[in-house]
């Protein structure tokens, strides 16, 4: 039982490493990376209460840019293991949601101050060599988001706790926010680190236990986030890691009375699909379980004829770019006035021109692999869609390689019909359409944005002209959850841009804030009267 008002440190943004040439933090990042690149392969098991399981059946890990090198195996799962992990989290579950919040908020603590010490090189190097991203992309990912979810997360926390209602004179009136009756299911992707975990430990903080199926692509860091929640001292049984087939396991959960709620990071079709599978097994649950989620997006941006060109440049170079495109707010489609489109088109091509591309383990690559065979040969054939279409031609890039690793040129594509296919479906790699308008035709082009696709996760739009923003602003209010002006439409930071989308992205409830914690707690007022009533009679009944 708590014996005090405890004050949490005030969340301050964890500063993000520059990584320069010769710089000592480089040279330790690269040498962890190369430590772990060429020690003896290792083994991920499942994590289920206090055992680390291993399996008959195994599958490789294998880095995307170098698919051919074996850097172990992690253990697959079945259905006994899915229901196993729900027994251990809902053992645990009592001990866990009784613990006063100032404990399990110090547990996430350590764990940050876990990652931004000693666990940073290890969080980052696995971030490298299982999902390919260079040195930067993983130290913003898997370093600095993940410290930020976790020390934001314990001042939303103590923030919630702290709203309070008013009591009247004679009645004492509390808020208690109870954690959810069940155990949460949490399903992650294998673009970011810190999603994975924050999926996991945001619901957990508030008391929850977590049954916690990852991405296959992400089994390396994935095995460094359940040995740095360990190491800070989170119990067993907690968070319990275990992989398994989608359907194998969403029969197990789905059907199970004491599930909760649902986490989810992925796609638009294996989300809407679990959301019914929900709805149809309802009666069978203890209560209505929270359904949170956020999954694709075909985000934008439109470049009003005011707009700086080497700006909205920059952006595509970014935006479209950075991580190979493998993010669901990554710009995919761009809208340009006539009179800026040679300018903006040259720039983004001389960019592109200049990016090197290779391996995670040379820090001059700017562009590395895409996640998987599959993956790659999904993008290829939009590419090869668009160099056999008579009303597209591609700019720049277009070639790629999966001999070595899953290499695709970032291309840049211009069309001349604004509903072509890649300026429609959500591609999730470096492929970016360009759409040229005219430019008195910025109000249709608002209009063409916004019922484009069926998504509405972020967006940018470039203007020097205040005018133009405001209007844009309103006109495009339902077309992204996260919107930016004169920026590019990727890099939400914790605690200052939360996010999510609505639409088909997603339940839009706003991880890096209050919002999504919220979600994971259900309240329960008490209300207590000081002096009870003794007789049933009002003063409007006389005597």
């Amino acid at each position: 039982m708590s014996k005090g008002f405890y004050q949490m440190p005030y969340p301050v943004n964890e500063e993000v490493r520059s990584y320069e040439p010769s710089s000592k933090e480089l040279e330790s990042l690269i040498n962890k990376y190369e430590e772990m690149y060429h020690q003896s392969p290792i083994h991920i098991p499942l994590y289920i209460g206090k055992d680390e399981i291993t399996t008959n059946k195994k599958l490789p890990i294998n880095p995307p840019h170098d698919h051919q090198h074996k850097l172990g195996e992690f253990s697959m799962g079945d259905a006994s293991h899915v229901e196993k992990a729900i027994e251990c989290a809902l053992r645990a579950r009592e001990n866990w949601s009784n613990m006063s919040w100032e404990n399990r908020a110090t547990i996430f603590l350590k764990a940050a101050d876990l990652l931004a010490g000693p666990y940073r090189d290890e969080m980052n190097a696995s971030t490298m060599l299982c999902q390919s991203k260079n040195v930067y992309q993983a130290e913003i990912d898997a370093a600095c988001e993940l410290i930020d979810f976790l020390r934001f997360n314990v001042a939303y926390m103590q923030q919630i706790y702290a709203e309070q209602p008013e009591s009247a004179d004679g009645i004492i009136n509390r808020l208690e926010y109870r954690p959810l009756e069940g155990f949460v299911f949490a399903i992650t992707p294998f673009n970011f680190t810190a999603i994975a975990a924050n999926l996991c430990a945001a619901p957990a903080m508030m008391g929850n236990v977590i049954v916690w199926k990852p991405a296959e692509s992400q089994m390396y860091s994935a095995n460094v986030i359940m040995k740095l929640f360990k190491e800070a001292g989170l119990p067993d049984g907690v968070i319990n890691m275990v992989v398994a087939d989608g359907p194998t396991a969403g029969e197990v959960v789905f059907n199970h009375k004491n599930f909760a709620g649902l986490h989810f990071t992925g796609s638009t079709s294996v989300f809407k699909s679990l959301w019914a599978t929900i709805g149809n097994n309802i009666s069978k649950y203890r209560s209505y379980p929270r359904i949170v989620g956020e999954t694709g997006g075909k985000d934008f941006i439109v470049a009003h004829p005011s707009a700086n060109p080497m700006a909205v440049a920059t952006g595509i170079s970014r935006g479209a770019f950075e991580f190979q495109g493998q993010k669901c707010s990554a710009a995919s489609r761009v809208y340009l006035p006539k009179s800026l489109s040679n300018s903006v088109l040259e720039k983004a091509i001389e960019d592109v021109n200049s990016f090197k591309i290779g391996s995670t383990g040379n820090p001059e690559n700017f562009i590395n692999a895409v996640i998987s065979e599959i993956s790659f040969d999904k993008i290829v054939n939009y590419i090869d869609f668009a160099k056999n279409a008579s009303d597209a031609e591609i700019l720049v890039g277009g070639n790629y390689d999966k001999s070595k690793g899953y290499f695709i040129e970032p291309t840049v594509i211009k069309t001349t019909n604004s509903k072509f296919k890649t300026m429609c479906e959500e591609i999730f790699g470096p492929v970016v359409t360009v759409f040229v308008y005219e430019d008195n035709e910025f109000d249709e082009i608002l209009d063409t944005v916004d019922n484009t696709s069926e998504y509405a996760l972020t967006g940018a739009i470039y203007s020097q002209d205040r005018y133009a923003l405001e209007y844009a602003m309103k006109k495009l209010e339902n077309s992204a959850g996260n919107f930016y002006i004169n920026d590019k439409p990727t890099g939400a930071v914790v605690g200052q841009q939360p996010f999510g989308g609505a639409r088909g992205s997603g339940t839009n409830d706003k991880a890096g804030s209050y919002l999504n914690l919220l979600r994971w707690v259900s309240p329960r007022t008490i209300k207590e009267a000081l002096v009870p009533a003794t007789d049933y009679r009002y003063p409007f009944l006389g005597k």
